[in-house]
């Protein structure tokens, strides 16, 4: 860390004030003296990153802190400069945010919505955060994502896939790089169809909370549209570790699919029960039992080891893709940390480039300049192509890809392939979608 202009202000423990279930109050008023929240007044600016250090997701959020101490080196002007080379967006020069030298803060949400809550408030009221950026679960990110609309900060959220998020839960001060459970549907039906037909019987396992249902809810739309018959929607707890229990009445109910809405450390276990009970093995309906898991990553298909094998699933972004900005990306993080990064990691280094790069074009800090220079905005140059941030829902959109687990993987990395790059335009709906209804963006606040 001494071999760049990083300077790193300390890990926040919130986790007691959370685990007793203290509700805390969420009152805040910025400074007389000050325009907006957390004006930043002297040669620094603080950012708060907000990510699980312990839970199901702690492996996702201990990659995307090397992402984000990676994003803050480069845009101190140290490193190789990663993707600001590629950025489409020239705006960000090496010197900080606007001359301002970028300091952080970091905190863990033990993916747990009241822990991911105090941790962020702690990092506004008494770190000086202008920006909380994080999470790897959905819950949390609506969670913290509310509380920066009431704090009047800018929230760039980190890996959530709940269509809740930019949906009945968006709001003016969040923005969302990550794509979501509608646009997994979307991309992985026409390939599900090709590959097992449209006469199926799925039974869903899903992770109970905002996102499984989200996700659930758009897999079995975009499933059923092709023809398939959903056999039974089961929800599991997000602590669960081990999914016997749920896995076995998989094998009675007359399903010849497995679709496993589960992610991170849950996804790792349900797969390896599954195979345990040796679902891939079995015929059922004349036809062979098949597993899917909609939301993929290269950390869970490490964690899961041989039982991913052609299991297909969408993801954000992968190490192997080949344009100038991905490679540029892998070798940056792979220099400094030996291995290639997850989507995980990616999104919040676009998330936080693309926070800084707003901030250059506005000429302010101030949320709701950042939040204008946001809207609308379209870009490429940062892995996914050209991207739009669209200004009535703050989501990106931008192509998605379908991925199986490899059958025969060169390195303990290289477990995943793309099979099929989805077009923006195949995972795009309209703003008042169903599936995202109800909620409004509202107003931007500066607090």
């Amino acid at each position: 860390m001494s071999k760049t202009n990083m300077t790193r202000r300390g890990v926040l423990k919130t986790g007691a004030v959370a685990s007793a279930g203290v509700a805390l109050p969420t009152i805040f008023t910025a400074s007389s003296a000050a325009a907006y929240t957390n004006e930043p007044t002297g040669p620094n600016v603080t950012l708060g990153f907000n990510v699980p250090q312990t839970g199901p997701y702690a492996d996702e959020g201990a990659d995307e802190l090397r992402a984000y101490e990676l994003a803050v080196e480069h845009l101190n002007g140290g490193g190789d400069g990663g993707m600001m080379n590629t950025f489409s967006s020239k705006a960000l020069q090496g010197n900080g945010i606007m001359g301002k030298k970028v300091d952080f803060v970091t905190g863990d949400t033990q993916t747990k919505s009241d822990a991911a809550r105090a941790s962020a408030k702690s990092m506004i009221e008494k770190d000086g955060a202008v920006m909380i950026t994080g999470g790897s679960s959905s819950g949390v990110a609506i969670a913290v994502q509310g509380l920066c609309q009431e704090a009047g900060v800018i929230f760039m959220a980190g890996l959530t896939h709940s269509n809740d998020t930019t949906g009945k839960d968006k709001k003016a001060n969040g923005f969302r790089h990550f794509f979501n459970g509608y646009m997994s549907g979307a991309a992985l039906a026409p390939v599900l169809k090709n590959l097992y037909g449209t006469d199926r019987n799925a039974y869903h396992l899903t992770a109970d909370y905002t996102w499984g249902w989200t996700q659930e809810e758009s897999i079995a739309a975009a499933t059923e549209a092709l023809g398939w018959n959903t056999v039974n929607k089961v929800r599991t707890p997000l602590a669960a570790t081990d999914f016997s229990s749920y896995i076995a009445p998989v094998l009675n109910s007359g399903a010849d699919v497995l679709v496993l809405n589960h992610y991170g450390g849950n996804m790792v276990n349900s797969l390896t029960n599954a195979v345990q009970f040796g679902l891939r093995e079995k015929i059922v309906n004349g036809k062979q039992f098949e597993i899917v898991v909609p939301l993929y990553s290269r950390l869970m298909a490490k964690g899961a080891g041989e039982n991913v094998k052609g299991i297909h699933g969408s993801t954000n972004w992968h190490w192997s893709l080949q344009d100038d900005a991905s490679k540029a990306f892998v070798k940056s993080f792979g220099t400094k940390y030996g291995f290639p990064p997850s989507q995980a990691a990616h999104t919040v280094y676009c998330q936080t480039l693309l926070y800084a790069d707003a901030c250059e074009r506005a000429g302010t800090h101030n949320p709701c300049g950042v939040a204008e220079a946001l809207e609308g905005f379209e870009f490429d140059g940062l892995g996914n192509g050209k991207t739009l941030y669209r200004a009535e829902d703050h989501q990106c959109f931008k192509d998605v890809l379908v991925v199986r687990g490899k059958e025969n993987p060169t390195s303990e990395f290289d477990l995943l392939e793309v099979v099929e790059v989805t077009p923006a335009s195949q995972v795009t709906y309209a703003p008042d979608h169903p599936m995202f209804a109800g909620g409004a963006l509202g107003t931007c606040n500066a607090g």
